[in-house]
């Protein structure tokens, strides 16, 4: 059974008539006629029923061509999207933790393509899904942090899902706030110093394990602390309620406006941000420049304190 012949019972069931078919594709009625009782034999079922009425379906032809339709409306969509040269796009996709660096590595890449060029996607999501995604291969690059609590449940994650972590750069915790936060002007932030104000942690769902928590210091005993599961709405109890969240520190002021500061947070411990990506399968050109651009924008903001890439060491 061929493509061929799947397009050549479509059109007689269309057309209701084999002349009409056939002139319609092209060929001679003879050689139609040939290469539906070629397929009528293979299949072992009549397709067709001759009358005086023209072509009609039997049933068993009703129930093929269901079928023969729907392989020949998925041929299309691949020969659309992938043979057809005027109708290709580049397809590129990213799954991350909140990083707005990300962001804007996401967003100077996609301003070097004209917007009828590509379709990529960009899925700010919980640490299980970025796993997910890259394993399905829903998204190419998954950007996440490990550090010594969760590396090695993570990266027993990792192996499950055949995905590989590569890192960008390490960094000390800082506290993300308001300006107006009291602790705003402070040059180095104590935990018991965030004792009064309610910690914010992003909500994980039916995975929402000390391991896959998005904050650092996840276990730690917090008096206050609230789960949220809308980036916009954390930043509101941030405005509303002097909340804050523990961070990477790389903040875009571009992207999230000049009302929110990181402070450093006096701690020892490092996180190492990276990207994982699928095992034994390279990254696509657009993989590659995602990458360099991600490194571009890290190392633009290294005049923060404590943060560093992987060519340097805290």
């Amino acid at each position: 059974m061929t493509l061929q012949q799947l397009r050549y019972a479509v059109a007689i069931a269309d057309s209701s008539s084999m002349n009409e078919a056939a002139r319609k594709l092209y060929i001679s009625q003879p050689s139609l006629s040939g290469a539906i009782r070629d397929l009528e034999k293979e299949l072992g079922i009549s397709i067709f029923l001759r009358s005086n009425r023209g072509i009609v379906l039997t049933q068993d032809g009703e129930g093929f061509l269901s079928y023969a339709r729907q392989m020949m409306e998925e041929y299309q969509m691949i020969q659309e999207h992938y043979i057809e040269p005027d109708h290709h796009k580049t397809r590129f996709g990213v799954s991350m933790q909140h990083y707005s660096f990300a962001v804007r590595a996401f967003i100077r890449l996609a301003g070097t393509y004209k917007p009828e060029d590509y379709e990529f996607a960009l899925h700010e999501t919980k640490t299980h899904e970025v796993i997910e995604h890259v394993s399905n291969m829903k998204s190419e690059i998954g950007i996440l942090y490990l550090n010594a609590f969760n590396r090695r449940m993570l990266e027993k994650a990792f192996a499950d899902a055949e995905v590989e972590f590569h890192r960008l750069f390490e960094c000390r915790i800082s506290v993300y706030l308001r300006k107006g936060h009291p602790l705003a002007e402070r040059r180095q932030i104590t935990m018991e110093d965030l004792e009064p104000y309610p910690c914010l942690s992003f909500d994980q769902g039916d995975n929402n394990s000390f391991y896959y928590a998005e904050e650092v210091n996840s276990t730690y005993g917090y008096h206050k602390i609230i789960h949220a599961d809308d980036r916009a709405t954390m930043l509101n109890l941030m405005v509303g309620l002097d909340a804050y969240t523990l961070c990477c520190g790389i903040i875009c002021e571009d992207l999230n406006g000049p009302d929110y500061v990181a402070i450093p947070l006096k701690s020892r411990e490092i996180i190492t941000i990276g990207y994982i990506k699928r095992k034994r399968m390279p990254l696509s050109r657009l993989g590659e420049q995602y990458v360099e651009i991600l490194r571009e924008t890290i190392h633009g903001d290294e005049k923060r304190p404590g943060v560093t890439d992987d060519r340097k060491k805290l």
